[in-house]
């Protein structure tokens, strides 16, 4: 099945899983990811043919799955995986959109953006090494992020002696770091793997007798993923505005709609709603899409709204619900992952995005540096380098909508980018989502 087929097929389908993969280099994340879409039927016939005939001019004796997932020349030349590529499969029981991430520390800024929007994510560990500098800070990131749900795929156990002791032993520790992290025992599942065989992918090996829980795609299949994971229903309407719309035609000489997609909550005809930053209050008179006038929205829909007062709204603004709208903010702490080469320090003068609004922020204080190998904070740091994590304090020129990053994920994060070259530098959540995790001093 085509991709173009798949996703027409997942717009079908109401259970839809969004999950990520993470790891260290060389843990076969993308040999595992080849072999989902293997094993779940999901690539085409020439590209298996081509994938063999390029495993074989390798000296192979099997196909290489990676192969059919590393598609820049740079990632085949080097083996290595560079860019978040999102991957589309399904199952009779469940649609997927996977985001395949970088493994190597370079690209820990393309992981944070795939895992971002994941209701769970595979974090890989190499049988042979155990759990790395590399895992304890993916599944540091994981925490701050909020995923909710982990699997542990301890990959390549065929090539372990005493598979059960190694396994058994990758699992305690990884336990251990989990539940200083936040997670509870039910939130994570580990299983023992072998994506280049195929042991425990789409069905259990009989080479594991030492475990007896779910394949990995059975697993991904029957996991309970709670509808309010992403935090999209945790509040009410979170309506970022894109654009303007006003024809100005015969036909639409008065027509002034507000398009966006709904980041949070619903929005239905007749709502009473806030426009931030300005309180305005008004009423939602319409709800207008390509297809025709909608009585409702749901999350993750792109629609425009007609409101039944003329009311100054531009680019930038939110149109929120009035029974919870949030206070506009234009100072607050914040926690950010720091992916900028050149340190981040107190004083920075940057841009910040959040939605649809760009607007000059100052970095004050530097409150604590984030030490995700010893789960300790380290106060008042001089600077933020590549791959920190932090908590700071941020000013804006221009007030936000936020929400604190805890209660929803999409409105409780932005971007800081530089003003000059316009690169992202960091990835920010609203409030201390440290605060979740089991940090010494």
């Amino acid at each position: 099945m085509g991709e173009w087929s798949l996703r027409n097929e997942q717009t079908k389908r109401p259970d839809l899983l969004r999950l990520a993969t993470a790891g260290s280099v060389d843990d076969g994340k993308s040999t595992l990811v080849g072999r989902l879409l293997y094993d779940t039927k999901s690539v085409l016939a020439d590209q298996i043919d081509a994938v063999t005939r390029a495993s074989v001019d390798k000296g192979l004796a099997t196909p290489d799955l990676s192969l059919l997932v590393d598609g820049l020349r740079a990632e085949r030349e080097q083996g290595i995986t560079i860019d978040v590529a999102y991957r589309y499969f399904a199952t009779p029981q469940r649609s997927f959109v996977l985001a395949d991430t970088p493994g190597h520390v370079q690209y820990t800024r393309n992981t944070v953006s795939g895992a971002s929007t994941a209701q769970l994510v595979i974090l890989l560990v190499d049988a042979r090494k155990g759990v790395i500098e590399q895992t304890r800070r993916h599944a540091a990131v994981m925490a701050l992020l909020g995923v909710p749900k982990l699997v542990l795929a301890v990959n390549k156990i065929d090539l372990v002696d005493d598979a059960e002791a190694v396994f058994n032993r990758i699992v305690t520790e990884f336990n251990e770091l989990t539940t200083k992290l936040g997670w509870s025992a039910e939130d994570i599942v580990e299983i023992p793997v072998s994506a280049l065989h195929g042991d425990n992918i789409a069905s259990r090996s009989a080479d594991t007798p030492y475990y007896d829980g779910p394949s990995l795609i059975e697993h991904l299949e029957s996991v309970p993923v709670d509808a309010d994971s992403t935090g999209r229903h945790q509040v009410g309407l979170r309506f970022p505005v894109q654009y303007v719309i006003r024809p100005r035609t015969a036909e639409y000489p008065d027509y002034r709609g507000y398009a966006g997609q709904v980041a949070a909550g619903v929005v239905a005809k007749g709502d009473e709603v806030v426009v931030l930053p300005s309180g305005i209050r008004t009423t939602v008179e319409r709800i207008d899409t390509a297809d025709g006038e909608l009585p409702s929205a749901q999350p993750g829909r792109s629609v425009t709204l007609l409101l039944a007062d003329e009311v100054d709204i531009s680019r930038g603004d939110t149109i929120v619900a009035a029974a919870d709208a949030p206070e506009p903010i234009d100072s607050f702490d914040a926690t950010v992952c720091w992916l900028g080469d050149k340190p981040l320090r107190a004083g920075a003068r940057l841009l910040l995005k959040h939605g649809t609004r760009t607007t000059q922020a100052i970095v004050g204080t530097l409150i604590e540096r984030f030490d995700e190998q010893n789960l300790a904070a380290d106060p008042n740091p001089e600077s933020l380098a590549l791959n920190d994590i932090g908590r700071i304090a941020v000013r804006v020129a221009e007030p936000i909508a936020a929400d604190d990053y805890r209660v929803n994920r999409y409105t409780g994060s932005f971007l800081l980018i530089d003003p000059a070259g316009g690169n992202t530098l960091a990835a920010g959540l609203v409030g201390d989502v440290l605060t979740s995790v089991e940090v010494g001093s």
